[in-house]
């Protein structure tokens, strides 16, 4: 079985003016981890027309899609008494608005994440409530910067469950469109037929059906799948090239980039069928160690973020800031490419990218770079830099960005307030 995109065959002539009024709003959180270097990120000029640093340079093509915040902060990442452990504490409170109780055991305790929230909304329409994704997978057990590594997680579904993201994309591709595929080992997996050719019957037929423009929105959808299940099916095959002494997940890309994009491919594909609203995905682990030989930096990420103000390391941590971002812009890019009732994708979701650092080296949780991509169907004005006192509570944009959703709640983690200026009329 395939989840399908919405068609205009499945709406009465009639109804259409109500289907796009009811057209949903997706709602995803991109994580960049162990902060950012800020005087790289940072406009310098606010309102329309603002510059765009070195960092910030990907996006270009986007730029009128997007909305800069600078002044964000998290206030519940800081220590408040607890002593280190602020990249567990960035993580878990980036998106809860809460600080984590300190436990390197079983009695973890945060706060619903603002994912979780909306995905509670909308979980009554769609078939999961929520996808997790990240690129660099992470322990739930034990302790990690002196807490519980179950703090490593961005989404939580209460103040005690955190929901670990999934890493390696052919299961979550088999978890959006697979069915015994999940419980087969790779070479069971590598004797059957595409989930494209299993269908291809019922998709003859459906398409006898359809007008030009269904054709051709179903054409591009099933392209999608097949160069997505193509991708994974080179990835398993990468596996077998390796060295006898690495060990790599079937279906996980050996280069960054294409993993990444992978994720964001299937975050796409789930949001275009409306499999579900809400996606996470984080880039890679918090205050990690992976390394990016790629960006020309074959040191881990965690190591030289704390560069202590030398140049060589800060270049560094640069290229490797400009590298996440160059794959966000992919992902902009793919949504604004993919049509969606009456605009796209992008027109019908709200995203944000950013982290729970700033300047990585002392650990600032002050002073946030955000992104907000998307005008939550024509609810956000884009394409501005917006300069908040610093250290207004970055739950305030969370706060707001629900209410964007059509999920208005009276709070969400330390918000005072909902945020000024993301409609430009106040």
């Amino acid at each position: 079985m395939i989840a399908l995109p919405f068609l205009d065959a499945m709406t009465p002539a009639f109804a259409a003016a109500t289907a796009q009024a009811q057209t949903p709003c997706r709602f995803m959180v991109v994580y960049a981890p162990t902060g950012m270097i800020m005087d790289q990120w940072t406009p310098k000029n606010q309102g329309k027309g603002f510059d765009l640093p070195r960092i910030l340079k990907p996006v270009e093509a986007n730029r009128e899609e997007i909305l800069v915040l600078s002044g964000l902060g998290d206030h519940n990442g800081k220590s408040l008494g607890d002593g280190p452990g602020d990249h567990a504490r960035a993580a878990a409170s980036y998106l809860t608005g809460a600080h984590p109780h300190k436990t390197e055991g079983a009695d973890i305790r945060c706060g619903i994440s603002v994912d979780q929230v909306a995905a509670r909304e909308f979980a009554r329409q769609t078939r999961f409530a929520s996808l997790e994704l990240t690129c660099e997978d992470s322990r739930q057990v034990g302790a990690c910067d002196s807490y519980s590594c179950a703090y490593q997680s961005i989404a939580w579904k209460s103040e005690t469950q955190p929901l670990p993201p999934e890493m390696n994309p052919r299961s979550a591709f088999d978890r959006l469109f697979g069915d015994e595929r999940s419980r087969q080992t790779p070479a069971e997996r590598a004797d059957r037929q595409s989930v494209l050719d299993l269908t291809l019957g019922e998709t003859k037929r459906l398409e006898i059906g359809l007008g030009a423009a269904d054709r051709r929105k179903l054409d591009e959808y099933l392209t999608s799948i097949r160069e997505i299940e193509t991708r994974i099916a080179k990835a398993d095959r990468e596996k077998v090239k390796l060295p006898a002494d690495v060990q790599a997940p079937a279906g996980i890309p050996t280069n960054y980039a294409d993993h990444a994009r992978l994720m964001f491919d299937l975050a796409v594909l789930a949001f275009q069928t409306d499999s579900t609203r809400v996606v996470t995905f984080m880039m890679a682990r918090e205050g990690g160690l992976r390394s990016y030989p790629e960006a020309g930096v074959p040191e881990a990420h965690h190591s030289i973020s704390h560069h202590r103000g030398d140049t060589g390391l800060i270049e560094k941590v640069t290229k490797i800031n400009c590298y996440h971002m160059e794959q966000f812009a992919y992902f902009l890019d793919k949504l604004k490419s993919t049509a969606d009732h009456d605009g796209s994708l992008l027109d019908h979701s709200v995203v944000t990218y950013g982290s729970a650092l700033g300047d990585p080296n002392v650990h600032d949780h002050g002073h946030l770079p955000t992104i907000v991509a998307g005008n939550a169907k024509g609810r956000i004005k884009t394409g501005r830099h917006i300069r908040y006192p610093d250290e207004t509570p970055l739950s305030n944009l969370h706060l707001s960005l629900l209410d964007f959703a059509g999920v208005p709640v009276e709070k969400m983690g330390d918000s005072t307030g909902k945020l000024d200026y993301l409609t430009g009329l106040s």
